[in-house]
C-alpha cells in the first residue's frame, strides 16, 4: 500500500522507557581519567580524536553500555564507567538493545554488523573480547547500599507511575474514540478559496 498511516499513539507504549529511566536515574556515573580513556581506546584500536563505533566502524554518536543496566525490568547492578562503555553508533546501539554483545554482533538481527556486511568483523570481535577482559566492571547492590525502605519506595513510585499511565491510556482511548465518531459524522469541507484581492 502506498499510504501507510502512522500507528496511534500509546501512553502505555512508553512503559519500558519509564522503567529504564527509573533505573538509569539511580545508576552512578564515574568519570574516567584521561589515562583510562587512552588505554580503553588503545585496546579498541582507536586513538583520541578518531573514536568510531567499536562494533561496525561508523562514526560514533554515543556510548553503549557494554553490559546492560537493565534486564527483565530490573537493574543488573552495572554502572556507567569506562569498563562498561564502548563507543557506538545509533544503529548498533539500538539493534543490540539488551542483548549480550557477542551473541548480537554476529547475529542476523536487523542492523547488526553482520547483516550490514561489516568487512573487518572478526577483528572487531577480537578487540571487543580483549576489552571485555581488560577490567571487571563494578556492580552495585542498590538495596543493600540504601536500605530496603528507600529502595522499595523508589519502586513504589515506579509502580504508581505505571498505574497512572494505564489510567491515562484508558482516558486517551475514550477521547480518541469520541473524536473519531464526531469526525465520521461530519462531512469534509471543500478547500477555502483565497479571498484576498
Amino acid at each position: 500500500m502506498d499510504f501507510d498511516l502512522p500507528s496511534p499513539g500509546s501512553i502505555k507504549g512508553r512503559a519500558s522507557s519509564i522503567t529504564a529511566a527509573f533505573i538509569q536515574a539511580i545508576v552512578p556515573v564515574l568519570e574516567p581519567t584521561p589515562e583510562e580513556i587512552a588505554e580503553a581506546l588503545q585496546i579498541l584500536g582507536m586513538q583520541s580524536g578518531q573514536c568510531v563505533c567499536a562494533y561496525c566502524g561508523d562514526p560514533r554518536t554515543e556510548w553503549d553500555h557494554f553490559r546492560p543496566l537493565v534486564t527483565a525490568k530490573q537493574p543488573t547492578g552495572y554502572i556507567t564507567e569506562i569498563a562498561n562503555l564502548v563507543p557506538a553508533c545509533g544503529k548498533c546501539n539500538q539493534s543490540e538493545g539488551g542483548k549480550y554483545w557477542k551473541d548480537w554482533i554476529s547475529s542476523n538481527a536487523k542492523r547488526s554488523p553482520k547483516t550490514r556486511g561489516v568487512v573487518d568483523l572478526a577483528e572487531r570481535i577480537h578487540r571487543l573480547e580483549q576489552y571485555e577482559k581488560w577490567r571487571v566492571p563494578r556492580k552495585v547492590d542498590f538495596e543493600a547500599l540504601v536500605g530496603a525502605e528507600l529502595y522499595s519506595q523508589h519502586w513504589a513510585n515506579w509502580q504508581q507511575l505505571l498505574q497512572l499511565m494505564e489510567s491515562a491510556q484508558q482516558l486517551a482511548l475514550h477521547l480518541r474514540s469520541a473524536a473519531a465518531k464526531a469526525l465520521a459524522n461530519k462531512p469534509m469541507q471543500a478547500p477555502c478559496e483565497d479571498v484576498r484581492a
